[in-house]
């Protein structure tokens, strides 16, 4: 049997209407006071607000305030890159309120010059960073241009690195610290090198707790001097790559072999802090291998070889043959042909050149050249032009007591002894001078010594000339040896017969 509603929990039922009915009351109470509180809080031009989106509408937006007065937006203010509207009924957005008239609330998504300044203040007493762009030269540092306002930036604190105008900023977007604000926002000063600063004491202490001299670590070049190279190994921290540790190659300018930007392997080898600054120095040639340590093949005694003269000193030139790998020419061995008393008679630094490799002494770190053995050997050619026994014609080059140098081809002079020509009455020893063509007879060629002895030609009906210059052949020994020594004997032998 189905009873009455009445009869079926009837208390129950009681309960529940004066439950639903304290339950309204207490709603209403609530949505009262939330009336009483929106009618108090007043909105004014400058606040940021958190709005819930109520109305989507084709050109307007309307938002809660948390007031008795909705807010409006403009659509689109709030579309996306792509001119979408990414938002829905419900979604709550930050908005800044820029318009307070009568019963109107007009809202944006970008802050006034308030929120600006509000902001800034913010930023300046929390000691945080802003972005700031720089935007043109003033009197004593430039303007930078943060969050909607424009702040002054003095030259000495644009940069750790020196800098005259600081033209080379103008447009590049750095981090800031905010060291002033005044005037209620207008005067604003900012500061990069103290950020620089804070940077590279933080980034400091963590480098040095993580390096130690001897590790290899990856840095980016910042600078170039004369004397080396500037790597950035953490923000803030630079070290120095002397000139002399950039390459095993000799290098006379940085710009040479590195740019800016350029990332490079680099070995710690001196790290120490005075006064508070860190000094580092840094090799970028020993993160590898020593170059004597892996002498190319091709480098041996015998070979013919290219290389580039890397420096002059009183005893030779230094020659590069393979990175890091450099041969001496002593000036003994740059001419057949002149006397060298400077190496840079013959070559110059830089000048690519073909030198012969005379000796290799890789333990010793030593290897011996020669320009001259690389080219033709006039003496050779003489030989061959003018052997032993041949008249030739000859240009004086130089008299002294003891005889005539007299040059019988380019790059050959040969000497002419006072004593043998003396054997010959009919040649004009003593009138002859220098630049003067005269005709004389090979005699002997040493070509170990590199000496050429010269004589008169032969004179008609001198037997004993003949039988000198037949007897001497490729066996005389020199213009003051064996050949001068029989002429001598000779001398002496007819001065007797004479008596």
């Amino acid at each position: 049997m189905i009873q009455a509603p009445e009869q079926v929990g009837g208390d129950g039922f009681d309960d529940f209407e004066d439950e639903k009915q304290g339950g309204s009351n207490e709603f209403a109470a609530m949505l009262e006071e939330s009336f009483k509180t929106s009618s108090k809080k007043k909105l004014k031009v400058g606040d940021k607000i958190k709005g819930e989106i109520l109305v989507v509408g084709r050109e307007e937006i309307f938002v809660s305030t948390g007031t008795m007065t909705d807010g409006q937006v403009a659509r689109r203010d709030l579309l996306d890159a792509e001119g979408n509207f990414p938002y829905k009924l419900g979604d709550k957005i930050d908005l800044f309120v820029v318009l307070v008239k009568g019963s109107e609330i007009r809202l944006s998504p970008k802050p006034t010059a308030k929120n600006l300044a509000d902001d800034l203040y913010d930023a300046f007493q929390k000691r945080v960073s802003v972005e700031g762009r720089v935007v043109e030269l003033c009197k004593g540092g430039v303007r930078v241009q943060v969050m909607g306002k424009m702040a002054f930036c003095p030259i000495s604190q644009l940069d750790t690195a020196r800098t005259e105008t600081g033209e080379e900023h103008v447009g590049k977007r750095y981090d800031f610290l905010i060291t002033q604000i005044t005037e209620g926002g207008r005067n604003v000063v900012v500061s990069r090198r103290k950020l620089l600063d804070n940077q590279r004491e933080s980034s400091t202490e963590n480098f040095l707790a993580d390096r130690k001299v001897g590790d290899i670590v990856e840095g980016r070049v910042s600078r170039l001097e004369k004397f080396g190279a500037f790597i950035e190994l953490a923000p803030g921290i630079d070290g120095l790559a002397h000139i002399s540790e950039l390459s095993w190659s000799r290098v006379e300018n940085p710009a040479d072999v590195l740019s800016v930007g350029h990332l490079s392997l680099n070995k710690n080898l001196k790290i120490e802090t005075k006064e508070r600054k860190v000094q580092i120095g840094l090799s970028i040639k020993q993160t590898e291998q020593q170059p004597w340590e892996r002498m190319p093949a091709h480098i041996k005694e015998g070979a013919m070889l290219k290389g580039k003269v890397t420096r002059c000193a009183r005893f030779g030139a230094f020659v590069e043959l393979a990175p890091g790998i450099e041969g001496l020419v002593p000036l003994s061995e740059m001419s057949f042909t002149k006397r060298v008393m400077n190496a840079e008679e013959i070559v110059t630094p830089g000048q690519a050149i073909e030198v012969k490799v005379l000796d290799v002494n890789a333990e010793q770190k030593r290897i011996s050249l020669s320009i001259k053995e690389a080219g033709s050997d006039p003496l050779a050619d003489a030989i061959a032009a003018h052997p032993v026994g041949t008249i030739v014609e000859g240009v004086v080059e130089k008299k002294e007591p003891f005889g005539l140098f007299i040059r019988i081809a380019d790059g050959v002079t040969g000497l002419l002894p006072k004593g043998i020509a003396a054997e010959f009455p009919d040649f004009p020893f003593e009138k002859l001078r220098r630049d003067d063509k005269v005709k004389v007879k090979v005699l002997e060629i040493k070509r170990g010594e590199r000496r050429v002895t010269l004589g008169p030609p032969q004179a008609e009906g001198s037997e004993d000339w003949r039988d000198f210059a037949k007897e001497a052949g490729s066996q005389a020994t020199g213009g003051f040896g064996l050949l001068g020594d029989k002429l001598k004997a000779a001398l002496e032998g007819k001065a007797k017969k004479a008596k």
